[in-house]
């Protein structure tokens, strides 16, 4: 098996099977703000092992601190809203609308970066379009879309803005510089997320508590360093079809198994339209200029 494909496996695994458990410690008493905090801590030492292995020094340039924070506190900011997300939703609707975020880095490169895309990238965006009305769809026709849908859609926001970013990064970041960036955003959100905590309410802090939460946000964690090795050793027009559209569907169907549930037929539709749009959206082809450094 080659280098690259390997990383990516590992990496579509973890991330399927962290989706599907991520909302468990927040029902094990553990506040989604304390269950970031975890999160921000379990990314210190892939960062600290990327930039070991980079064998570059940190980029410490105006340009590079600006966009490596940017690109970081997107991505940490979404992931504080996720966690309450999938608190109040269902984990295997959240994660096929997050995995269309993609659309949204193309529509901003389109505009901004005056970009062009092919048939792939269009007819991606126009799934993603037809999928989001069928994830709350009722019988009567009529749409009740919950508050779990409007976290997911702005997690969506931030993360498919975090790609744009990156995408300006990599003209002069190396990626070690930029997941260094993004773990010390997560951690210059930790005092927010403390502060935004009802330290009053009843708080697990036994091992099926944080330590629960600890062994989930690993698989986050190292998830997001393999990827980095994955695009490192691998094409990026390989490697993302398989976690873009991979890593959703297998917390898809994770969570349905782990919760016993069979979404109605109009919600599976708009799962199979989502996760086709996904695909697609990764299989559009990158020029040289836009591959990422991995």
């Amino acid at each position: 098996m080659s280098a690259w494909l390997g990383y990516a496996l590992v990496t579509t695994l973890l991330w399927g099977v962290w989706g599907a458990l991520a909302g468990l410690p927040g029902e094990h008493g553990v506040p989604e703000t304390l269950n970031y905090v975890v999160w921000a801590l379990t990314m210190i030492p892939p960062a600290l092992l990327v930039r070991r292995r980079g064998g570059r020094p940190l980029l410490r340039d105006a340009r590079s601190v600006k966009l490596g924070l940017a690109i970081g506190l997107l991505g940490a900011g979404g992931q504080l809203v996720l966690f309450y997300a999938v608190r109040v939703g269902p984990p295997y609707l959240i994660f096929p609308i997050i995995s269309l975020s993609p659309a949204l880095t193309i529509a901003l490169s389109l505009a901004f970066l005056k970009e062009r895309t092919g048939h792939l990238g269009v007819l991606g965006i126009a799934l993603a379009l037809l999928s989001l009305p069928l994830f709350d769809y009722r019988s009567d026709g009529a749409a009740g879309y919950g508050l779990w849908f409007a976290l997911a859609l702005a997690i969506l926001a931030a993360w498919g803005v975090q790609a744009y970013v990156i995408k300006l990064a990599n003209q002069t970041m190396d990626a070690a510089s930029i997941f260094f960036y993004m773990m010390l955003s997560g951690l210059l959100l930790v005092p927010v997320a403390l502060a935004m905590t009802d330290f009053s309410q009843p708080i697990n802090y036994g091992l099926d508590g944080p330590g629960l939460a600890a062994a989930i946000q690993v698989l986050n964690s190292i998830g997001a360093l393999t990827l980095v090795f994955a695009f490192r050793h691998g094409k990026a027009i390989i490697v993302s079809p398989l976690v873009n559209a991979g890593a959703p569907l297998l917390t898809a169907v994770l969570s349905m198994m782990l919760l016993g549930v069979v979404p109605g037929p109009m919600k599976l539709a708009g799962i199979a339209l989502a996760l086709a749009a996904a695909l697609l959206l990764a299989l559009q082809p990158e020029s040289p200029a836009e591959a990422p450094h991995a």
